[in-house]
Parts: structure tokens; C-alpha cells; sequence
């Protein structure tokens, strides 16, 4: 249905991909993975005419086909969904699900009656009950990312792109995705899957192609692949080193010193948080563990002053933090990396340079004015520290990969030296390779004398990244887990456990 054959595109300074072949077939879900960096999103762009390749064909429906435009591609029956949801916050579900196409009468004015009514049969049919009049902000992510899902099958497309369509999904929702996608695959139509889920890829798709390095290493069949193959040839390593070192790399245990560097005292924000309390010591990481809606995030901005409280307190080195203030945490050396990166991280129209001073301008100047030659060395030192991979400082953060876009992030952080770091879904979205280096990263910093809070929906990364997992329900301490505690399976017993009272830290 939809194929390359020896693609290439180069961006200044940079392969992104070599001589690809790609084959997507209609009725199959064709899963496409790599590291950040292999060149998915840019192979992606090719085919959805957002890039011109510089050699090679794209063929769609057995032509030759050269898209000017992702509209150009949508109008031929492409759809993608993207990872960060790409639609129009200010407008309602109606209008974002038939954007560009939505039903008029006679005097070619919006149908306003039928644009709802059939809004709302499309979105029950997939399971959604939302009301269709609402701006889509008001939405949650996974709600606006099943919106965006619904508007790609409505469409009618003959191939649907799924770039990490399920990383803010609950698993409702997850089951629900998994149903279209077989739909799509009964009625015939070609599935482009990319995802670092390895549970995902085994029980949705067909076939694998795997990209490293902008070339394709491997493609055929996924049944009968053995899962530590397909990880080592995204790695690019022997399959007894990953067999050896594990998925994760973390190193283990830290020394932690006695006295706490923070704490939190009965955090209480009405509907979400309890009474929660904790305690970071310097050189240790602690797992803050829950399910979606447990309070995990919502107890991490308390602490960094992102989200006011009822009451509560919150402590650094035995000073006290005003809460509700996010500039107050920062100067009692509190950072906050947040789980969205795209809306509450990231500026995508700046440069690597630009984002990674950002927070730190007012200490990297003089007198009120920049000193550009500190910011230089700042941003060489991080640049080299996390091994950021870019064109060079000026590139503009929006062109990198997912997990080069964490990085500035967390160099923006680190740049201010701060005495506390909280990790809110570090690695989300990126892929097994970058997610490794920001591993290992958090466990040199821990090294480091930081005092490191890490939220996690990965039970394996929380496990192995953390000296103690604190579980939350409902917005509740429900235990902490430490010591030979510290393991999958205590951490699914606190889970299913009643929250109760709150907790001492």
C-alpha cells in the first residue's frame, strides 16, 4: 500500500536516513522501531509530505507519489497520529474531529446539528463518551489523544501512522486503541506502528522494521523474534551484553546521607492529594509509584510550587519553601522536570542554546545584561555532559529527536545546580537507547550528593532506579517499600491495597 525504496535525507550536518527500503501492506500492522535519532519521525515525514526526500521513491497504491503537503497526503487517504497531539486546543471535539471537512447546508454554513450528532456516534463507536461541544483543551491528554484516533479512522484512510500513540493512554484505553487497530486491519488497511513498548509490538503487530542510524538493520516477521534480538539490533549490541546488563541502566544501590535535604509535610490539594508527606535525603532516588490519577504527578508540582496547596508544608535543608510558588522552590534549589514535555517544558521555536539558559539567565548575566560567553560554556559543558546529539547549540530544539529534547530539558535544570530534582516520567516516550543514557545519568547525579525524585508508569525502571518506592492511591500514602520490599511484586501488592492514613515520610 505504501513503500520506499532507497531513501535518503540529510539535514545540515546530519544523515537521517541512508539508502531505507520500507514496505507497509494493506490488512498488516507493520511495526516501525529504532532508537531517538534512528531516523522513525523523519522517514515519517517523508511519507506524510511534511519532508522532500533528497533520493529515492515513495510509492502509494503501487505509483510513483511525491506529496507537497500533509494535506496532500491526507486528502489521498494517509492519516497519522502523532505522539504529541496535533489538533486545535481552542476548538470543540466536533470541530477538531471534521476539521476541514465539516458537514454545511445549504447556504454552505456549518451544520452545527449534525457536525454534533455525528461527532458523537463517531466517538461512542470507539468507546468514548465525551461531550463533543467542549473545547478539546479541556480534555485530558489520553482523552484528546483517543479525539485525534478517532479522527484518523473517520477519514477513511487507506494507511494510518501511529507514532507513540498509547504513551498517555490508561489501559482502558490502550484495549480500546488495540480494538481499532484490528478494525483497521480486518477492512484492510495498512497500520505504520511505532512504539518502545515492547508488550505492545508483540501483541499488535505483524511485521518489525528496525532503523539505526538512519538505515534499516532488520526487517520481516515479528512472531518468532526473540525479544533481547530485536532490543540488541535497536542498540546495536550483542545480545549476551543486553542479556547481562538488562533493559534499564541503573547501577543499583546509593549512599544516601542521614539527614533529609527535603521535606514534605501533609501536602493537601482538595480531590487530589492527602496529607501526603515524604522525605528526600542527598545521594539517594526515590520512586514515588501509583497508577494514573494516584496523585504522582500532582505531588511532585506541590513540592516544585506548580500546584497551590490547602495546606502542607515543604522544607529544604530545614528552610522553609513558600508553596505555590515556583520561583520560590527554584531559589531553595528545587527543579521540577515535568512529564509533558512539549507543553510544559520544551520551547520548540528556540534553540538547544536558548532552552538549556533559559532558567538560568538570571544568573548567568551581569548587571542585568547577558553574558553570552557563561552561557556558551554552560551549554558546552551540558551539551558534552548528556551527550546531547545536535547540529550544533543554534539548531532549533523542535528538529530533535524525542529523547534529544529530554536531554536540553534536563541540561535546562541541571544548569542551575539545584539541590533537588524531580523526574516526572523522564523517560517517556523515548526510545530504549536514550532512555539507558538518561538512566545512567540519574544514577550519576544521585552519585553526585542529589537528592532525586522519580515518577514512573515503567515497574521495571521504578524498581531498578529506586533505593525506596513511596506508592500513592487516590491521593493517598498508601505504603513505602524499602529494602528487599523493593520489588515488582511488593510494589503490585501496595497497589492493590485500600488506601489509608497518611504518612510520616
Amino acid at each position: 500500500m505504501l513503500s520506499v525504496t532507497k531513501l535518503s535525507k540529510t539535514f545540515p550536518g546530519v544523515r537521517a536516513l541512508s539508502d531505507v527500503d520500507f514496505t507497509a501492506h494493506a490488512g498488516q500492522v507493520h511495526a516501525l522501531v529504532g532508537e531517538n535519532g534512528a531516523g522513525k519521525s523523519t522517514l515519517i515525514k517523508v511519507l506524510t509530505g511534511v519532508y522532500r526526500p533528497d533520493a529515492g521513491e515513495v510509492s502509494y497504491d503501487g505509483a510513483p507519489v511525491r506529496f507537497a503537503t500533509p494535506l496532500q497526503a491526507q486528502q489521498a487517504g494517509i492519516s497519522t497520529i502523532y505522539q504529541e497531539v496535533n489538533l486545535v486546543p481552542l476548538m470543540s471535539v466536533a470541530r477538531n474531529l471534521f476539521l476541514g471537512r465539516e458537514p454545511r447546508g445549504r447556504l454552505g454554513l456549518i451544520d452545527f446539528g449534525r457536525l454534533h450528532r455525528e461527532a458523537d456516534e463517531a466517538l461512542r463507536r470507539l468507546g468514548i463518551r465525551v461531550d463533543v461541544r467542549r473545547p478539546l483543551r479541556e480534555l485530558g491528554v489520553g482523552a484528546q489523544q483517543m479525539v485525534a484516533l478517532a479522527r484518523a479512522v473517520a477519514v477513511d484512510a487507506r494507511v494510518v501512522i501511529m507514532d507513540e500513540p498509547t504513551s498517555s493512554l490508561e489501559p482502558r484505553e490502550v484495549a480500546t486503541l488495540f480494538g481499532v487497530i484490528r478494525m483497521l486491519r480486518e477492512r484492510g488497511v495498512a497500520v505504520i506502528y511505532v512504539s518502545h513498548r515492547m508488550d505492545e509490538l508483540y501483541e499488535i503487530c505483524d511485521a518489525v522494521t528496525v532503523l539505526r542510524d538512519g538505515r534499516v538493520v532488520h526487517t520481516g516477521p515479528l512472531a518468532g523474534l526473540d525479544r533481547l534480538r530485536l532490543v540488541s539490533m535497536m542498540l546495536g549490541r550483542e545480545i549476551g551484553e543486553v542479556r547481562t546488563e538488562g533493559l534499564t541502566k541503573f547501577s543499583g544501590s546509593h549512599t544516601a546521607t542521614a539527614e533529609p535535604v527535603l521535606r514534605a509535610d501533609n501536602l493537601t490539594v482538595r480531590h487530589r492529594l492527602n496529607d501526603v508527606s515524604l522525605a528526600l535525603r542527598p545521594g539517594e532516588v526515590v520512586g514515588l509509584g501509583g497508577l494514573l490519577g494516584s496523585g504522582r504527578s500532582e505531588t511532585a508540582k506541590a513540592i516544585a510550587g506548580a500546584l497551590p496547596t490547602d495546606a502542607g508544608r515543604v522544607s529544604v535543608a530545614g528552610t522553609p519553601v513558600r508553596t505555590g510558588s515556583t520561583a520560590a522552590a527554584i531559589r531553595a534549589g528545587i527543579s521540577l522536570l515535568p512529564e509533558d514535555r512539549k507543553a510544559e517544558g520544551i520551547v520548540p521555536g528556540l534553540s538547544v542554546r536558548e532552552n538549556i539558559a533559559l532558567a538560568a539567565l538570571p544568573a548567568l548575566s551581569r548587571f542585568g545584561l547577558v553574558d553570552d560567553s557563561r552561557i556558551d560554556r554552560v551549554v558546552e559543558t551540558f551539551m558534552k555532559r548528556l551527550r546531547i546529539k545536535a547540529a550544533g547549540p543554534h539548531q532549533k530544539v523542535g528538529e530533535l529527536s524525542g529523547g534529544n529534547q529530554q536531554k536540553v530539558l534536563l541540561a535546562r535544570w541541571l544548569a542551575l545546580h539545584p539541590k533537588v530534582l524531580l523526574l516526572d516520567e523522564p523517560t517517556r516516550g523515548i526510545d530504549v537507547g536514550a532512555k539507558a543514557e538518561v538512566q545512567a545519568l540519574i544514577d550519576e547525579l544521585a552519585d553526585d550528593g542529589l537528592a532525586v525524585l522519580l515518577i514512573s508508569s515503567d515497574t521495571e525502571e521504578l524498581i531498578e532506579g529506586s533505593d525506596r518506592v513511596i506508592v500513592l492511591k487516590e491521593g493517598v500514602v498508601v505504603r513505602e517499600l524499602t529494602g528487599d520490599d523493593v520489588t515488582e511484586d511488593g510494589l503490585m501488592r501496595a497497589l492493590a491495597s485500600a488506601p489509608a492514613g497518611g504518612h510520616d515520610g
